[in-house]
């Protein structure tokens, strides 16, 4: 089983012991019931349908037509990957001259799902996308600026580590003709792992820490000093040096914080010193003002945002998963969040049996 049965979700004991599925469905109430379930839970699937569809189906019978198209999903992602291992690694491309100049980037996070008898387990998202300019209203300044934003946004996910994620992602930025970009970035949250496979497929790309994710060590920093209360002197010391940190200084930061640490005993001193090396170790990947002036992105939301949608399906209330059960809807909902579900379940669809 892929979810621990409950009175909620509707489990038949019977339809359980005999696996059944609605054979004599046509293929679009297949189709529909299979995205429907990329899209949110399973009971509501089975409210939309009966709500928007006059389709009854139990809550139990869309999971197990999801497991059953996500398992041919899945069976479409192993052969690709078969595929991904003839690619040419990343240091063997000579990249080619792009139309126009265009800009590509990736982003990086990691989020956790609860897979039975295992526990909270991490699942990595990524994303591949355009960067283009568009107009946006500069909050502070009330002025609107050219700033860079990611477009045509596709996604990968995997239950496990980075090494297959790597090449997964890898192989959705080569799909989407990233060797022929101009320039590229990675964004990510500074965790090792991203910049491990950073220089391992995207190695000559622009590499860049998450501005929210580095404004929130300063906040961390702020509170070491100042406390839990947010209180004006608190503010103050956090405005003034997100500044600094915008500025692209970093470094600079890094040696303020090392300096109040001396003054400090016990556990502020110890976490101060840590966020000290935040900032050091992450230098040169904190110019932000530059990056702007340049068109390039600050924040890696679009992968937070991302990773967000594949927890909607996967952590509702009372939802435990087996690791094959798991497995199998993550393609699908990757497949539904970068728009090109119904090109997979043609192919997939149409494919003789294994």
């Amino acid at each position: 089983m892929s979810i621990a049965p409950t009175a909620e979700w509707g489990f038949s004991p019977l339809d359980e012991q005999l696996q059944f599925r609605e054979a004599h469905w046509s293929e679009g109430v297949a189709r529909l019931v299979t995205w429907l379930d990329g899209q949110g839970t399973f009971r509501e699937v089975a409210e939309v349908l009966e709500k928007v569809g006059q389709i009854h189906i139990s809550s139990s019978t869309t999971w197990r037509e999801g497991q059953h198209w996500g398992e041919a999903f899945k069976k479409a992602e192993e052969r690709q990957a078969e595929q991904d291992h003839h690619l040419p690694s990343r240091d063997e491309i000579i990249r080619g001259e792009a139309q126009g100049g265009e800009r590509m980037g990736a982003a990086m996070d990691g989020a956790m799902l609860y897979i039975l008898t295992e526990g909270w387990k991490e699942f990595k998202a990524g994303c591949i996308f355009n960067i283009t300019q568009q107009p946006t209203l500069d909050k502070e300044t009330l002025e609107w600026e050219d700033l860079g934003h990611a477009a045509q946004i596709t996604y990968v996910a995997h239950l496990g580590g980075p090494e297959v994620f790597g090449q997964k992602l890898w192989a959705e930025a080569y799909r989407r003709h990233w060797t022929q970009a101009w320039e590229t970035q990675v964004l990510g949250d500074a965790a090792a792992w991203i910049w491990n496979l950073t220089e391992e497929h995207f190695f000559d790309s622009k590499r860049s820490v998450d501005w929210y994710h580095a404004t929130e060590h300063l906040g961390n920093a702020a509170e070491y000093l100042y406390g839990e209360e947010s209180t004006p002197p608190r503010q103050g010391w956090l405005n003034e040096h997100k500044k600094i940190l915008y500025q692209g200084q970093a470094a600079q930061l890094a040696r303020q914080l090392q300096e109040l640490a001396s003054g400090k005993t016990g556990g502020a001193h110890e976490d101060l010193l840590r966020e000290a090396g935040y900032f050091e170790h992450n230098q040169h990947r904190m110019n932000y003002m530059e990056l702007r002036e340049e068109g390039w992105l600050l924040g890696s939301g679009m992968v937070e945002s991302g990773a967000k949608q594949f927890k909607h399906c996967f952590t509702g209330p009372g939802m435990r998963w087996s690791r094959l059960g798991a497995e199998r809807l993550l393609p699908v909902r990757a497949a539904v969040m970068s728009h090109h579900f119904d090109d997979i379940w043609r192919a997939t669809y149409n494919s003789p049996n294994n």
